[in-house]
């Protein structure tokens, strides 16, 4: 029948999405609100993590994929189906290759000139080289260190596959930060989720609020409302207004009553809780980390927060503090900044408190790298990355194909093979595996070596612990008479010479 084969067709769909990484089912990746909403009632938290651009399509985007597939089938046209699928997969990846290409190219062609080596002068060149990628301090000693373990276990790294999966394998490390790596959203049906966005003016803090705005509303098919809370600047409301537009969503601004950060985000929450929205993104005013009193106005906007979704109430009857939102305090930072915003980041994330990083403006910058230093410093994930500037340039960022794009591997970054960031990581379990094999055998060796040592007499301590009174026929250093020539070569005379010389004199006279 016509629905047999249609259901034939789609368990098809099915199976080749699944093989190219389309559908992968569990993820909680984005759901349209109303199952986004049911899970939340059976779950303690709803990771409602972006579908991370190119390589991992995940469950919402691998339904939409599905659903074309599906439709096709049914209107006979599979064949055109699969290839929407094809190029809309093709298209999102050239974008991420293309934001990352000045850091690839920058440090494949460094790293090409130290391909091997056995001297020092190798593992000073790779420091430099990792240091000048602004992987920061930490993790390029960490890369340096790693290398030099493995080569002095009796590793050649003859090949730069070596090298590279060394690499590959400490930055994945080190953007591990044991925290969520994904936008976390609210577990509950009655509240929105309220995401407090923060950043320096020129990090492209609004422009970041607008390609959020808009992939929650095309991708999560999310009621979105924005707060505009930067009333210091001039045209910020303005700007996020169009925003606003350009992602078609809601847009709450400053009035002639309102017109304070706090007092506009209060009326945010008020609507957005009165009209049951999904999402509130809280756009703040842009401001350095020394600037006291704009950030005493992020505490209080915070607290704004906590204090108008609370759920509990004091003894006196009062609102308690809902230390759980907002859901996401995301600070802004402009990748060709670098290490440069880390020291506001820590001043920041001391007084306000953050659970994550954007990293903008990636695709005009040679230092990707930053991304690496920037986390680990801190210690706080990156979740999203801007890629571009179009409204769809706005990226989950996923630490194993970030790295891979860095360093170029795998075949849409130039590399060799699709399976080449696997190839790779089998490569170095490999050669620690060896090394750890290498090591239990030293100790065994040591372990078998004689342990007596020669007695040389006194109280039997330690070679270290000798004194001349313990040694037979020494003479104390401070007895000591020179009884042959003095000097050097033992051809001057000594002190106790030159007396015995004159007594002899006074008597032959």
């Amino acid at each position: 029948s016509t629905h047999q084969q249609s259901f034939t067709s789609t368990m098809t769909a099915i199976r080749l999405l699944v093989s190219l990484g389309l559908l992968v089912w569990g993820t909680g990746a984005f759901v349209p609100p109303q199952y986004h909403r049911e899970a939340a009632l059976s779950t303690s938290s709803v990771e409602l993590n972006m579908v991370f651009d190119f390589f991992k399509q995940r469950s919402s985007e691998g339904l939409d994929q599905l659903g074309t597939l599906a439709d096709a089938a049914y209107k006979g046209q599979l064949g055109q189906g699969f290839k929407d699928v094809a190029d809309y997969t093709s298209t999102t990846n050239a974008a991420f290759a293309s934001g990352l290409a000045k850091s690839r190219d920058r440090l494949k062609q460094d790293l090409e000139l130290i391909l091997t080596g056995e001297s020092e002068d190798m593992m000073e060149d790779l420091l430099d080289i990792l240091l000048q990628a602004d992987l920061g301090m930490a993790t390029s000693e960490d890369v340096v260190a790693e290398v030099k373990s493995l080569r002095n276990s009796g590793q050649k790294f003859r090949k730069r596959e070596d090298l590279v999966s060394v690499m590959r394998g400490k930055l994945i490390e080190a953007l591990d930060t044991g925290k969520p790596g994904v936008v976390q959203f609210s577990d509950r049906k009655d509240f929105p989720t309220v995401l407090f966005i923060m950043g320096a003016n020129g990090m492209g803090k609004t422009t970041t609020i607008g390609k959020l705005a808009h992939r929650l509303r095309s991708e999560g098919n999310q009621t979105v409302l924005m707060a505009a809370c930067d009333t210091f600047r001039a045209g910020a409301v303005e700007q996020l207004e169009q925003w606003a537009d350009r992602a078609e969503v809601d847009c709450f601004g400053p009035s002639e009553s309102i017109s304070s950060p706090s007092a506009v985000l209060y009326g945010a929450l008020d609507k957005a809780l009165a009209e049951n929205y999904d999402t509130l993104l809280v756009d703040t005013s842009g401001r350095l980390s020394n600037n006291d009193p704009l950030t005493a106005e992020l505490v209080k906007m915070k607290r704004v927060i906590q204090k108008r979704m609370s759920v509990e109430k004091d003894e006196d009857g009062k609102p308690m503090l809902n230390t759980n939102v907002p859901h996401e305090t995301l600070l802004v930072i402009d990748a060709a900044q670098g290490r440069m915003a880390l020291d506001s980041a820590k001043i920041w994330d001391k007084e306000v408190g953050l659970t994550g990083l954007i990293l903008t403006k990636l695709d005009g910058s040679a230092r990707g790298g930053a991304v690496v230093a920037v986390s680990r410093e801190l210690a706080l994930p990156v979740k999203l990355i801007g890629v571009g500037e179009g409204l769809e340039d706005l990226r989950d960022f996923e630490p194993e194909n970030f790295v891979d794009g860095l360093l170029g591997i795998g075949k849409v970054f130039g590399g060799k093979s699709a399976n080449e960031g696997a190839e790779l990581a089998s490569r170095l379990s490999d050669m620690r595996k060896e090394r750890d094999t290498q090591a239990k055998a030293d100790s065994k060796k040591k372990k078998a070596l004689p342990t007596n040592t020669p007695d040389f007499g006194g109280d039997g301590g330690a070679a270290g612990d000798l004194t001349f009174d313990s040694m037979d026929g020494v003479t104390p250093i401070t007895d000591f008479q020179p009884t042959g020539g003095g000097g050097r070569g033992g051809g001057g005379g000594g002190v106790a010479n030159k007396s015995k010389k004159k007594k002899k004199k006074k008597k032959k006279k």
